[in-house]
């Protein structure tokens, strides 16, 4: 039998998903095929510390009062074997010489199980990308492009892919000038619109305003999480006689692969809430997800289509979930909202499902991903970055 591949399974981060990020982290240690690989888990606390080993176990399952002890005392061993890694990056992912034990070997790919700001926004890519090491997800510009939803969009519009109409402004206009940015907004598009911070996942700080009273602690709440703001015009059927719209349809593509991508069976979501926002995805019980969606023949193929499109757009690698929002009545039309590059990523959630549906299990999924990152990578080891003489 071979060398074991060594995977490091990167969890939590400083983002506000860092409890989807554990739960997602916990599922792929729980079924990651053991036999084909040796696994480190590497947790990031919420203060943005980097632990190994028993250390980050600690942090998985929410027991932390040890790991403080030390941390509060300067031990500089807090992670046994591997130090904290602000000093020990180069132990865990540069390749070293030698035997080394099991918390010293080199790793030879690394999954970043972490969503949001600093874990899928080309950030953790970079430093990847510096230590010359595999890693799951797509690479610098992928990630950045798919967490901005102002860049993404125009990416979007740049390969023709149909997306709702939108505002884009910043932080500091709306807190300059609230008028003037309520005024534009109110001349581009219709209410009910969505706030959304620009860059950032899982429904957090997502909002939808209804009138121009719920703007404004809208567009508040968005600017917490970041300097961009984006304002969508909803996706709304005709008002019945009670006065209310019919919602917008939801449907979610997961797409695998790098430079040849396919996707996955099409899934729509039933939200439990007014709109599938972070506690309908992750706290109440009342969403609903369909697999496989009931739609036509001709919609499910133009929404798979439309979801390689996109990934292809963004230039993403190793996976991405692709949502879209469909007219509930009417012509129908649909639109691509934005991709994910490191959606949830449990048995239960949305990516794993929609690929257990076409028919790839969980344990193989990861399998996969850690193929494609080595696929990807020696893909790189083809360029050469520095003139030849």
């Amino acid at each position: 039998m071979g060398k074991k591949l060594r995977v490091g399974i990167l969890f939590g981060g400083r983002s506000g998903e860092h409890e989807v990020s554990l739960l997602s982290a916990a599922s792929v240690l729980g079924a990651i095929d053991r036999e084909k690989f040796d696994v480190t888990p590497i947790g990031i606390t919420k203060e943005g510390r980097w632990l190994a080993a028993a250390d980050a176990h600690g942090l998985l399952s929410g027991d932390m009062s040890a790991v403080a002890r030390r941390l509060r005392a300067g031990d500089p061993d807090a992670t046994p074997g591997a130090k904290l890694l602000h000093e020990g990056i180069p132990t865990l992912l540069a390749p070293m010489p030698g035997p080394q034990g099991p918390e010293g070997s080199a790793i030879d790919v690394v999954f970043p199980v972490l969503h949001g700001t600093f874990g899928e926004d080309g950030t953790i890519q970079g430093l990847f990308e510096l230590a010359g090491i595999a890693y799951v997800g797509s690479g610098v510009l992928g990630s950045a492009a798919g967490m901005d939803k102002d860049v993404m969009k125009r990416l979007f519009v740049q390969a023709r892919l149909p997306i709702v109409k939108h505002v884009t402004l910043l932080r500091a206009d709306w807190e300059k000038s609230p008028r003037k940015a309520v005024t534009i907004i109110e001349r581009a598009i219709p209410y009910p619109v969505f706030v959304k911070p620009a860059n950032l996942g899982s429904s957090v700080g997502i909002t939808k305003a209804h009138n121009r009273k719920e703007l404004g602690p809208a567009l508040d709440l968005a600017a917490k999480y970041d300097r961009k703001l984006i304002v969508e015009q909803g996706v709304g059927g005709r008002k019945s006689r009670g006065g209310q719209a019919a919602r917008a349809r939801e449907f979610e593509v997961a797409v695998l692969g790098n430079d040849d991508p396919k996707a996955s069976v099409v899934g729509e979501i039933i939200p439990g809430k007014e709109f599938y926002d972070y506690e309908a995805k992750y706290l109440s019980e009342g969403s609903v997800p369909i697999i496989p969606a009931k739609l036509s023949r001709s919609e499910t193929r133009k929404i798979r289509e439309m979801a390689v499109a996109a990934f292809k757009a963004c230039d993403l690698a190793g996976l991405a979930r692709v949502d879209f929002l469909m007219e509930p009545d009417g012509k129908r039309r649909i639109f691509v909202n934005e991709v994910n590059t490191m959606p949830g990523f449990t048995r239960i959630s949305m990516y794993p499902k929609l690929w257990e549906a076409t028919g790839v299990s969980y344990k193989e999924l990861i399998t996969r991903l850690i193929e494609l990152a080595l696929e990807r990578q020696d893909e790189k080891n083809k360029t050469t970055y520095s003139r030849e003489e």
